[in-house]
């Protein structure tokens, strides 16, 4: 069973994920620590709690959810993990930090992808990956069943969805992301998204002013 601790980071308080389970093993979601001291935040918590990092997921690659890609995956040597179609917005993610005045030190090696279906996690807690894009051309969204929660990323908020005004979104590709992958999960479900507070699947589906 997975231990779910929420970091804010970033002007543009982005939601990073560190997973623990009970063997002192961790995976980290979208870590969007911008900065020395943000840096140094993450890295006591994983200290401090004697984790060992094996994994590093990225939910899709706007600036935000990757500031701290380099940092995480240089320090516990690991390669990013995303779908095949967020490889160019992970490239482009330098040229949207200088536009939005948050320059930063883009990861340039290796990525091993992610595909609709793929089993990801730590042993005996699968998280299982749901293609949801709209938001970005290759969001996934992280399903820990058993457990009862879903990481989204920028897919469905608390009363909101994602964007899709930035390059690459869609409408009508989100809200058929939500209804058909995220609304069809169990209504007790938590989401645990991109920025904001956790949700439930049962919750926005009544009350998510965007898609019902």
């Amino acid at each position: 069973m997975y231990n779910v601790k929420i970091f804010k980071f970033s002007p543009i308080q982005e939601n990073t994920y560190v997973l623990t389970n009970n063997k002192g093993e961790a995976i980290i979601i979208d870590p969007g620590c911008y900065g020395k001291q943000e840096e140094q935040h993450l890295e006591a918590y994983i200290v401090s709690e004697g984790l060992a990092v094996r994994l590093l997921l990225n939910t899709h690659c706007h600036l935000d959810h990757v500031f701290g890609n380099k940092f995480v995956a240089e320090k516990w040597g690991l390669k990013p993990k995303i779908h095949r179609l967020e490889k160019q917005v992970l490239d482009y993610a330098p040229v949207a930090g200088l536009m939005w005045n948050l320059p930063f030190d883009n990861y340039a090696g290796d990525v091993e992808y992610l595909e609709e279906g793929d089993i990801t996690g730590l042993d005996g807690d699968p998280l299982n990956v749901l293609f949801t894009p709209g938001h970005s051309p290759g969001s996934i969204s992280f399903y820990a069943g058993k457990q009862g929660f879903v990481i989204s990323g920028d897919v469905l908020f608390q009363g909101s969805i994602g964007r899709t005004d930035l390059p690459l979104g869609d409408f009508e590709t989100l809200s058929a992301s939500i209804r058909e992958k995220i609304y069809t999960l169990p209504d007790e479900t938590v989401v645990y998204s991109g920025h904001g507070e956790p949700t439930k699947v049962g919750t926005e589906k009544r009350t998510n002013p965007f898609v019902k």
